[in-house]
């Protein structure tokens, strides 16, 4: 499997910090390698840096970054996530698995240079809905939900079950 990076574009920490935080942990939860957020955002890092040191894995964060560079320098396919793109089921089959993947989510509206650099405009159904809900929906079908329940040898673990929570902590 690729590595598969997301850019989140247009992001604005005091109106949109949950909603990019979401951004990226389901970027995690659903097997992104890492995530670009074009605003320096501190908060943003620490937090998703925490959860990554406490559950596992190698997801990266990076804010502040120039996404017009970021876009022009990818070695790979770039997907941007829109309302107005090619059905998800009609453009899923032309995305290469071989080749890493840059995931474009923005936060408000997207400027047309970002429709123009990617290889694939996909809109996830053709009603408003989130970018949340967009990139799960995206992360799961390309990768056929694998990472979901993978283990990241994290030092916590949440275990499924029908009822109640079980965490399971690694004491060192």
């Amino acid at each position: 499997m690729p590595n598969i990076w997301i850019l989140r574009i247009g992001h604005r920490p005091q109106r949109d910090k949950r909603v990019t935080t979401h951004v990226a942990l389901s970027s995690r939860a659903l097997g992104a390698s890492g995530i670009f957020v074009d605003t320096k955002d501190s908060v943003l890092e620490t937090n998703i840096g925490s959860v990554a040191d406490r559950f596992g894995g190698d997801f990266k964060i990076e804010t502040g970054v120039q996404w017009k560079r970021i876009l022009r320098d990818f070695d790979g396919e770039v997907v941007h996530l829109t309302m107005y793109g090619q059905r998800i089921d009609e453009a899923m089959p032309k995305i290469s698995k071989e080749k890493d993947l840059l995931i474009v989510v923005g936060a408000e509206k997207v400027p047309p240079e970002v429709y123009q650099a990617a290889d694939h405009n996909i809109s996830v159904g053709n009603q408003p809905h989130s970018e949340i809900a967009a990139l799960a929906i995206f992360l799961y079908s390309f990768t056929d939900g694998k990472n979901l329940y993978s283990d990241r040898d994290g030092q916590m673990t949440v275990i499924p079950n029908e009822r109640g929570k079980t965490v399971v902590e690694k004491h060192s």
